[in-house]
């Protein structure tokens, strides 16, 4: 038989306290203990004395007093059933037919296997409210996380089919999740494309209109050199001219179309900056002499900055021999450069004494093929494309204002990787 304490150990609180109760007040102290149990809807603890009788007068459920008289005679203690041995002698078997199914315990089998016939119902109704509850929350949860799907997968597809304005953004809304931050970088893959794409129409528009006019040279030339044989020297120097316009003009636009496509093509390098300025001034004086114009230089003599020496040059050069073009005889062009106050970017200046831009072409002179009206017909209006898309692959910015005294200013700011003093 186990011991008490182990009893003590097994049995449930009700049959714990009843116990106590009872050895310790005596019948009128359990009747009072099972007034507030019943109260409390607590299980009935019956107390049965030698006669099989329940000490409170209560009826006892059939089959009951058997099974716990088994149980007493096996020495099968279960957590429903224990003895109580009083101290006039009596002794009284207390136990539970049924726990309240609120207490989730479930009763110890039969010996032998057989169920009970007091045997508790299962909690038919809290399980399967639970489980319907679990699946609208579930449902509702899956519904929320597939939201940003669809509505990517939505994009994709439009994408595809060639809507390059597709953006999920307002769809998300206010999220803050990893698919939020997925939506707004496919919005910025989306406007990368779109640019880029619109870039590239553009540009094959401009240059498949910039490329008639050399191919009707070119087709004139041979038709005269064809109808007049005396001719053909000048004819000859005719198309070689248009063939070499034709040249600059696809080099121009190869250039263009890989800066706009953010591929430079040509490994990143430190470049002395003031080394690279000496090189271009020493080309634009000896252009500039031969009209009569004089090209100073105020700044820094050395500079160094990370990046690509040859978009640099390309970018300083075409802007330089664009001021020399414009700047009438006896005139000069200015280049200043300087430091910003706090050492981290250099501003390089191109002043001309020209005719200037009028305000509302200052910020077209940067576009590919403009070429500001039918007084200025010369050229591809390539060179400021390809310097503006030079300097901003450098991590730079590029601007033009009119001089008040006259003339054309353009500004540009790079970083600097070290400066020399």
């Amino acid at each position: 038989m186990p011991s008490v304490a182990a009893v003590e150990r097994s049995v449930v609180p009700e049959i714990a306290a009843a116990a106590a109760v009872l050895r310790s007040g005596g019948v009128a102290a359990l009747n009072q203990f099972e007034v507030e149990a019943k109260r409390e809807s607590l299980p009935a603890v019956y107390a049965v004395d030698e006669r099989g009788q329940d000490i409170l007068g209560r009826s006892l459920p059939s089959g009951a007093w058997e099974q716990a008289q088994q149980w007493v005679r096996e020495g099968n203690f279960s957590q429903q059933v224990r003895t109580v041995q009083m101290e006039d002698g009596h002794r009284y078997v207390l136990f539970i037919t049924a726990l309240d199914r609120r207490f989730g315990a479930k009763p110890l089998p039969f010996p032998g296997g057989r169920s009970p016939p007091y045997a508790p119902l299962l909690p038919v109704m809290p399980v399967i409210m639970g489980l319907l509850t679990s699946l609208l929350f579930s449902a509702g949860l899956a519904w929320y996380l597939s939201k940003p799907i669809r509505h990517l997968g939505a994009a994709f597809k439009a994408m595809a089919s060639g809507q390059l304005d597709t953006r999920v953004e307002p769809a998300i809304g206010r999220r803050r999740d990893e698919l939020a931050d997925l939506g707004r970088e496919f919005d910025h893959m989306a406007q990368r494309i779109g640019t880029l794409v619109v870039a590239q129409r553009r540009l094959l528009h401009d240059v498949s209109h910039e490329l008639r006019s050399p191919l009707a040279r070119l087709h004139a030339a041979v038709g005269l050199a064809r109808q007049q044989p005396d001719k053909t020297d000048a004819s000859l120097d005719r198309i070689e001219r248009e063939a070499g316009r034709l040249d600059e003009l696809v080099g121009e636009v190869l250039t263009l179309s890989r800066l706009e496509a953010g591929v430079a093509g040509i490994a990143a390098e430190e470049v002395d900056l003031g080394e690279l300025l000496e090189s271009i001034l020493e080309d634009a004086r000896f252009e500039a002499a031969a009209k009569n114009v004089v090209v100073e230089y105020a700044g820094i003599t050395e500079i160094r900055i990370q990046g690509h020496a040859e978009l640099i040059l390309r970018a300083i050069e075409n802007i330089l021999r664009n001021a020399v073009k414009y700047t009438p005889p006896g005139k000069s062009v200015r280049v200043e450069t300087h430091f910003t106050s706090d050492g981290q970017r250099v501003h390089l200046m191109i002043l001309d004494q020209g005719s200037g831009v009028s305000e509302t072409q200052l910020a077209s002179i940067f576009k590919p093929f403009f070429r500001g009206g039918a007084d200025n017909q010369t050229g591809f209006g390539l060179g400021l494309a390809i310097a503006r898309r030079a300097v901003e692959a450098h991590g730079g910015s590029i601007i033009a204002k009119n001089r008040p005294e006259g003339g054309l200013r353009i500004e540009m700011v790079l970083p600097v990787e070290q400066a020399l003093e």
